[in-house]
């Protein structure tokens, strides 16, 4: 790819104003996920509650994603993300002044923190459309990318929370938030041509193909488990392995980095060496990392209540994030490649498409989360959580298997990119 081909193609301001406001929206939607443990701390609430309130922004975000679309389609994609951007702000205002004194405050505050995580459904066919099939892989991946927002959250939240209370994480929150609404403004343009608004019976007669229902399966699979381990993965490190808040923010920020750098190298890949190809190869290592990490045992607990430093971890912790990483890397890699092959597919139902597939994966994340908090209720580990998640992966391989030819030599050999 010829980076000056690639900026003649399409509008690259667009491009940017995707990426930004999907990635503060990110940060938004998983916000919840390394705060819980301290905005819980006084509520003598059991482990698997606290997944589930980590999960109810993923569920609702994967909910929303569909009527969002609909809207970026009767209003346009602009006004959309305009609207769904100024009420995250107004929640995010309001429980900065406010906090969140009980179990159903989180709750509803986790459901309108799933407008963000449905920004989704608006940033990437807004700057999808902008450009031809060969690039189709990378500006998914690109605007896609905007997930990267989770290492901000990870990285920096619990230190904010430790230092000034987990409030003033909303309050440095809001100072981006109201940057990128302002450049968003500015420099979004939604592409040229006419605007056909979809019914929802238009998605109804889109579920009918299994072509369709195939890419959310593997979206499921791939965006499912990234989102999903990163609300999950700071109360995970904090119960498995008894580090402390700080500590486990710091870890899944170095996970995580991996999964949402390498989304757009996923999308590279697939463009050069076809998504069905390179999709299959990620499945083969997500399986391979979800079974080892179901069989790792618990970490020793830590002498002091505040958990183990960063410097102080035991080996086996150490062993948990390479394992994580790999196993991320390749989701994140993977949600590209599945992004490279939609466009080609579905290109004039983008829109609906990602909103269905968007869905799907959402919906994925809250599975994740959610099983992983069952599975510590029930059995007292996480092991079947994650042999769970192993085997599903392993179907998303088979399924791969089973189709490859048929889109190969249908849709694929007309399509103009590598399938």
């Amino acid at each position: 790819m010829k980076l000056a081909e690639f900026k003649k193609a399409g509008h690259w301001p667009t491009l940017l104003a995707a990426f930004l406001y999907f990635d503060i929206s990110f940060m938004a939607w998983v916000a919840l996920g390394p705060l819980i443990v301290y905005i819980a701390r006084d509520m003598n609430l059991a482990v698997n509650e606290k997944f589930t309130l980590v999960a109810i922004p993923v569920l609702a975000g994967a909910l929303l994603r569909v009527p969002m679309g609909l809207l970026a389609d009767i209003i346009g994609a602009k006004r959309t993300g305009i609207i769904a951007q100024l009420v995250v702000i107004l929640a995010t205002i309001a429980v900065w002044h406010f906090g969140l004194t009980s179990k159903l405050a989180i709750e509803l505050f986790g459901l309108v923190l799933g407008i963000g995580g449905a920004s989704f459904a608006v940033a990437l066919p807004q700057a999808s459309r902008w450009y031809p099939p060969q690039y189709q892989g990378v500006v998914m991946g690109i605007a896609g990318a905007g997930n990267m927002g989770v290492v901000l959250d990870t990285l920096l939240a619990p230190s904010i929370a430790e230092h000034w209370g987990w409030q003033a994480v909303f309050g440095c929150l809001l100072v981006p938030m109201l940057m990128v609404l302002a450049y968003y403004i500015v420099a979004a343009k939604d592409a040229p041509g006419e605007r056909k608004p979809i019914s929802l019976k238009a998605y109804g007669a889109l579920l009918k193909d299994s072509d369709s229902r195939w890419f959310m399966f593997f979206y499921f699979i791939t965006f499912g488990g990234f989102v999903g381990l990163a609300n999950a993965l700071p109360l995970y490190f904090t119960v498995q392995y008894h580090v402390s808040g700080v500590a486990a923010g710091l870890l899944v920020a170095l996970i995580v980095a991996f999964g949402s750098g390498f989304r757009p190298v996923g999308g590279l890949i697939a463009d050069r060496i076809g998504g069905i190809r390179s999709l299959s190869i990620l499945f083969g290592i997500v399986v391979a990392a979800y079974l080892v990490i179901a069989f790792m045992p618990e970490g020793p607990a830590a002498p002091g209540q505040a958990g183990w430093s960063l410097t102080e971890m035991p080996r086996i912790a150490w062993i948990s994030v390479l394992l994580f990483s790999i196993g991320v890397l390749a989701l994140g890699m993977g949600n590209g490649a599945v992004f490279q092959l939609i466009p080609l597919r579905f290109r004039h139902e983008i829109g609906l498409m990602t909103g269905l597939v968007g869905c799907a994966g959402g919906i994925g994340g809250f599975f994740l989360a959610q099983t992983l908090g069952t599975a510590k209720g029930m059995t007292g580990g996480f092991g079947a959580g994650f042999l769970f998640f192993g085997v599903l992966a392993l179907l998303g391989f088979i399924g791969l298997a089973m189709v490859k030819v048929r889109w190969r030599t249908t849709w694929g050999a007309v399509s103009g990119a590598r399938v």
